[in-house]
């Protein structure tokens, strides 16, 4: 990735999926797509679910989320029904373009990071929403 294109705060953001996808892949979960663009906006990170203690080869949708601290409302909250939408349309067009004829158990998860990002607190929500 070229920085010079980027602006500080969609660098920042690109670390903080890349720390939420580090997390995850740590879960075994296996990155698919990142940062998936759609006219109705965008997926963070699409993953497939290989951990043996949910239902194998799902794949998962995940939106990221970085609060500095809970004030004024955490990451999760910032996540309103529109957003909720907005995703989920956007899921039905990658499902369109990439598994037209065969279409996989989905699901929807959230990765909510806070603090500092050098010792981040990390929050995993799976199925945070349907």
């Amino acid at each position: 990735m070229d920085n010079h294109n980027y602006s500080h705060s969609q660098r920042k953001g690109f670390s903080i999926e890349n720390l939420a996808c580090d997390y995850l892949r740590h879960y075994n979960l296996i990155l698919i797509h990142k940062n998936f663009q759609s006219r109705f906006g965008e997926i963070d990170l699409i993953m497939k679910d290989n951990n043996p203690s949910f239902l194998k080869n799902i794949l998962v949708f995940v939106e990221v989320r970085y609060r500095r601290t809970g004030l004024f409302g955490g990451a999760l909250e910032s996540i309103g029904r529109d957003k909720q939408k907005k995703l989920m349309r956007t899921a039905q067009l990658y499902l369109t373009k990439y598994h037209e004829f065969s279409t996989p158990p989905c699901r929807f998860d959230v990765v909510l990071v806070s603090g500092n990002l050098k010792q981040p607190d990390i929050q995993w929500i799976v199925n945070a929403f349907e």
